[in-house]
């Protein structure tokens, strides 16, 4: 019976070994990208981004794991940010909230000397009151950083839905009324665009866009988008790596915003502008069935794919001229590696962009140190914060029409940790092999 007991404990741990990938080791971003200027500037505003990330040991290096902890808890010992927050009335008579957050303490005061706005557009159904949002503004707050977080029309129970729609997957208008608000407020501000996974696809489609843009927009930076609507539905729809899972949470979680707001969104003079059946709604068993029976005719479209193509960003990347940079994860279960690819040749043959690209970190999980319990501020909040600031610096560079420094003239031999141990790969768009220069 005891040798029965121990084979079945050695076969569990056999498994938990494996689901938690345990016997990988921490390794450093890959950067890809044709800029080196531009990489460089932002290596040395982020020299940790030439370091290992390194992952919590006993779960951190599982991609489930990261992700399933991110949706449930977020952060480690969040904070609750001090902000206020601005309502505007839409021309469609939609209610429309961001929160606003000033530079607070004096810990790290005159870190971030110009007048910088981080605009942020959180994921699918997220808000300002999202725990990993709350984390990341409280770490921007710190460093000098004002803050504006768009609150999905929909999401937040406190704010009522007053016109025909909520927010959708494609859908910029919102957070171009958030940004012109913004500059209202704060003419002078230079602002940097973050967006974590759905938001991440809206400020990219949104600088890709054929609209008027103010010049006071300076970079973004997306965390852990698909690019392409349709091919990442195709393999969420798939049960390989548990991706038929996350689209079920994430199915439900949009039905449910709808249904909340059901006496706006499902009443009788909606439904017969629409054609919507509530029944097909309530019984959609996936993110497609669901955009059938209401987004696609919501937004007019003929066909759901019709929907994915104009949702994007994959279909503007080609239209932007701002400086951006991208962040995925290999192991993502939502973003699959082989989404990937994509997002590689676009900043390989693109000027100002650069694409990180870590072997963990999940969907926005990026959990780093410690043995079970994690470190209070992970990866990714040091990580934008400091492109932040790389981004910041690569302006003000190609602002100067006096004197032209580049990153070289300014780095000194004796600073070897700073970009000389940082992986990227370099490719020119009339080559076609990839240099890969490991600095050591």
């Amino acid at each position: 019976m005891s040798t029965v007991l121990l084979a079945v404990v050695a076969v569990i741990l056999c498994i938990l070994f494996r689901i938690l990938n345990v016997n990988s080791q921490p390794q450093k971003p890959v950067i890809f990208g044709r800029d080196r200027s531009f990489i460089e500037n932002i290596l040395f505003i982020s020299p940790f981004l030439s370091e290992p990330y390194t992952p919590t040991r006993l779960w951190g290096f599982s991609g489930h794991v990261q992700t399933i902890l991110h949706s449930l808890i977020g952060r480690v010992r969040c904070p609750w940010p001090i902000g206020g927050r601005i309502s505007l009335v839409l021309p469609d008579r939609s209610t429309l909230t961001y929160d606003l957050y000033e530079p607070v303490g004096s810990e790290h005061e005159g870190i971030v000397k110009d007048d910088v706005t981080v605009a942020i557009c959180p994921g699918i159904g997220n808000t300002s009151e999202s725990v990993y949002i709350r984390t990341y503004v409280h770490y921007s707050q710190c460093h000098g950083y004002r803050c504006a977080v768009l609150n999905h029309i929909g999401a937040l129970n406190s704010v009522p839905v007053t016109g025909s729609r909520i927010f959708s997957y494609g859908h910029t208008d919102d957070y171009n009324y958030m940004i012109e608000n913004l500059l209202d407020r704060y003419p002078n501000t230079k602002l940097i665009l973050v967006g974590f996974s759905l938001g991440g696809n809206l400020i990219t489609k949104y600088l890709g866009e054929d609209r008027k843009r103010s010049p006071n927009i300076i970079g973004g930076i997306s965390i852990c988008q698909g690019y392409t609507a349709i091919d990442t539905m195709v393999y969420l729809l798939q049960w390989q790596n548990f991706r038929r899972f996350y689209l079920y949470i994430m199915t439900d979680n949009y039905r449910n915003i709808i249904t909340r707001h059901k006496r706006m969104l499902l009443n009788p003079e909606m439904k017969n502008r629409y054609s919507l059946d509530e029944n097909m709604i309530v019984s959609a068993g996936t993110l497609p069935d669901l955009d059938e029976a209401y987004s696609r005719r919501v937004y007019g479209f003929d066909s759901v794919a019709d929907l994915y193509k104009w949702s994007s960003s994959a279909f503007y990347l080609h239209n932007i001229k701002t400086p951006m940079i991208f962040i995925n994860a290999r192991d993502d279960p939502i973003v699959p590696e082989p989404l990937l690819p994509l997002i590689r040749e676009f900043v390989s043959s693109h000027d100002k962009s650069m694409y990180l690209e870590l072997a963990h970190g999940g969907h926005l999980g990026f959990y780093e140190g410690g043995l079970v319990y994690a470190n209070p501020v992970n990866w990714l909040d040091r990580a934008l914060v400091g492109l932040a600031g790389g981004l910041l610096m690569a302006h003000n560079k190609c602002s100067q029409k006096d004197v032209m420094v580049t990153v070289t003239d300014t780095i000194s031999d004796d600073e070897p940790d700073l970009i000389k141990s940082t992986t990227i790969v370099y490719r020119d768009p009339l080559d076609k092999p990839i240099n890969v220069f490991t600095h050591n």
